[in-house]
């Protein structure tokens, strides 16, 4: 039997073919269900990610992996989604791609604030907590997530 794909062999196939049709490679994991293994494929792009780009991704990123004996003989099934709400905002493209949307954010000292994000650069995000600015480098956050939030006051 093969050895177990890597993230970082699997990501350098699916990395440059996602880029072609236009997404950004998020989180690549194998996981096994029996015989079969289960590859899921995150991948997003700014403004989101619509069912006809994860069937074309799928196409794509298929066919990648047909290229390449990375995932050796073992029979497997593809997955290609993009992000759940639940994903953690952990480069400065995610905070981008979430703007005027309301996120927890809790520092290394364990320290939580709650604001809507107003907006982001390479180095800090700036939030709107109760009505004042407050500017957090990307370096101090420890945790982000954005929150759901169902029935918004100001729209």
């Amino acid at each position: 039997m093969s050895a177990a794909p890597t993230p970082d062999s699997l990501e350098q196939v699916l990395r440059p073919a996602a880029a072609k049709v236009g997404l950004d490679l998020e989180a690549v994991t194998v996981s096994m269900a029996g015989r079969r293994g289960i590859l899921r494929v995150v991948v997003d792009k700014d403004g989101g990610v619509t069912l006809d780009e994860v069937a074309e991704a799928t196409r794509v990123l298929s066919h990648a992996l047909d290229g390449t004996d990375v995932m050796g003989e073992r029979a497997y099934t593809l997955e290609v989604t993009s992000p759940g709400l639940d994903r953690p905002l952990t480069a400065p493209r995610h905070w981008r791609r979430n703007v005027d949307r309301l996120v927890k954010v809790t520092d290394a000292d364990g320290r939580s604030v709650v604001g809507r994000i107003l907006d982001v650069d390479d180095q800090q995000v700036r939030l709107d907590v109760d009505g004042s600015v407050r500017s957090v480098r990307h370096a101090d956050v420890a945790k982000a997530r954005v929150q759901v939030e169902f029935n918004r006051k100001d729209r």
